[in-house]
């Protein structure tokens, strides 16, 4: 029996986008494709889910308790936010991810639904067999959520026009799709 598949989009959220507290250079520039995916998801009766970081106050994430980041998208605030022009349907699942404050929760695969189930869970539930990612960071959420849908034996395409890169590093977001590439995902407009 053949599955159904979803589109998931990581971490669409204002402090990753301009003025954010850890913006990506041109998050903004997705947006009308993220959109697009959305409305062809729709129009076919694909699932829809949305992961968010959802991070405590305090947290071992943060610079301040020993991470590497600045504080973002801490819960309820207006960071944490889903990007204002993302045309989210009433009805997309959201994932909040990295509420542990002991652990990154890089991953959309270490978050829940507002169910309470965890997304592995919930895929499974309803069927799906495959995937297609996009979303914010290519180099971070994005690799690390294509990477653990690879592992749990899901066929994975990365929407390469809805992906937009921190970057720490110089070329970290072009290493990044190789290494989601050659993990086994597809790579597509």
């Amino acid at each position: 029996m053949e599955g159904r598949a979803a589109l998931l989009m990581v971490d669409v959220q204002r402090d990753f986008c301009a003025g954010g507290a850890l913006e990506a250079p041109r998050a903004e520039e997705i947006i009308p494709a993220l959109n697009r995916h959305i409305a062809d998801a729709s129009a076919h009766g694909t699932s829809i889910y949305a992961s968010r970081d959802w991070h405590p106050a305090v947290t071992r994430h943060f610079k301040e308790y020993g991470g590497e980041w600045p504080p973002h998208c801490v819960q309820n605030s207006r960071g944490a936010e889903f990007h204002p022009q993302l045309q989210l349907p009433h009805d997309a699942i959201v994932v909040s991810k990295g509420d542990d404050p002991a652990r990154p929760g890089y991953s959309a695969f270490d978050g829940r639904t507002e169910a309470g189930r965890l997304l592995l869970d919930d895929l499974r539930a309803r069927g799906i067999t495959s995937v297609s990612v996009a979303g914010l960071t290519t180099d971070y959420c994005v690799k690390e959520t294509v990477q653990d849908a690879l592992r749990a034996g899901l066929k994975v395409t990365v929407l390469t026009d809805a992906i937009a890169g921190i970057n720490v590093k110089p070329g970290d977001a072009d290493r990044a799709l190789s290494q989601m590439e050659h993990g086994g995902a597809t790579l597509a407009r």
